[in-house]
């Protein structure tokens, strides 16, 4: 087995590795939602997505925000039938995952998006 495997079965597992992360995500937090960083957290991870160390692949960390959807209503005030009614309990369509990309894509105009990959998350916040 490569040193990649190994890499990867430490991100599998609930070892040291998953507690240190832990104890990251206090630092994520502090930063903006989006950060530019100089390698990949999961270099295994990121190589089988299409990522190579050169010249022209940059790596970000995004932030997004854990939880439902709440529809976006003034005051509360819903029209049409009861089945419709619902503002709370609504279940976004996209995953988590999609929305960093877009995010990330967006700001970023001039580069365009390869993969992304799930790296922390707490009890607010997923980050990508």
């Amino acid at each position: 087995m490569g040193a990649y495997t190994y890499v990867s079965e430490l991100w599998r597992k609930t070892s040291d590795v998953m507690s240190l992360a832990k104890v990251e995500v206090l630092e994520y937090r502090q930063l903006p939602s989006m950060v530019r960083v100089t390698r990949p957290t999961r270099p295994d991870k990121a190589r089988r997505l299409g990522y190579k160390a050169k010249q022209g692949y940059v790596v970000y960390r995004v932030r997004v925000k854990r939880g439902g959807r709440k529809r976006p209503v003034s005051k509360g005030i819903v029209y049409g039938k009861p089945t419709n009614q619902g503002v709370t309990q609504l279940k976004f369509q996209r995953s988590k995952r999609s929305v960093a990309e877009e995010r990330a894509g967006r700001k970023l105009g001039g580069l365009r998006v390869l993969n992304s990959y799930w790296i922390n998350e707490d009890s607010t916040y997923k980050y990508f």
